[in-house]
């Protein structure tokens, strides 16, 4: 299943689950309701930041919304799946693994080239986000104190507070977990 029908299948139940109408989760989320509905029917083609706002809305993580079960043992080979695009850095974020029901952890393969940075809005409160920098040099972290990181190096930060992943040389890649506590 591609993530477009993924897509499709979890906001509707989502949104089910949280009774509400496609209406007003727009408002919530800040979108129009003409995403939504193109979303549900999986013909949208969303960002990055419109996957956060409408997880947010629902008060579910993104990656709840994009979520594939998988068997018991999982390999993903770089390049297997097309990450979610960011609309305004060029930045993609690939879900790795889902946390599993009762657990708060996420992980994501991001890619990153030099350009305009991706800018975070803060996620729900008692996120904290780990960075473990694969290739190249990425500036990461809160935005008034972000780190240069090198292959290799580990940071971890507020992840409900504004932070941002601004690539500083072409082919940067980082594994980054999402917790929340």
């Amino acid at each position: 299943m591609d993530l477009r029908e993924r897509l499709a299948r979890s906001l509707r139940r989502e949104r089910e689950a949280a009774a509400l109408s496609v209406s007003e989760l727009a408002r919530r989320a800040g979108v129009s309701k003409a995403t939504i509905s193109q979303l549900e029917s999986g013909s949208g083609n969303p960002s990055v930041e419109t996957l956060w706002a409408i997880g947010d809305a629902l008060g579910v993580p993104f990656a709840t919304l994009v979520e594939e079960r998988a068997p018991a043992a999982r390999l993903i080979r770089l390049g297997e799946h097309t990450g979610v695009p960011s609309a305004a850095s060029p930045y993609a974020a690939t879900l790795l693994s889902a946390a599993a029901p009762g657990t708060r952890r996420d992980i994501y393969l991001i890619q990153a080239e030099p350009g305009e940075p991706r800018r975070s809005v803060p996620h729900r409160s008692g996120t904290t986000e780990h960075v473990v920098l694969v290739s190249g040099r990425a500036l990461v972290g809160p935005d008034d104190d972000p780190q240069l990181l090198h292959p290799g190096d580990y940071l971890s930060y507020a992840g409900d507070a504004p932070h941002v992943f601004e690539a500083r040389m072409p082919g940067t890649s980082a594994v980054l977990i999402s917790e929340l506590r």
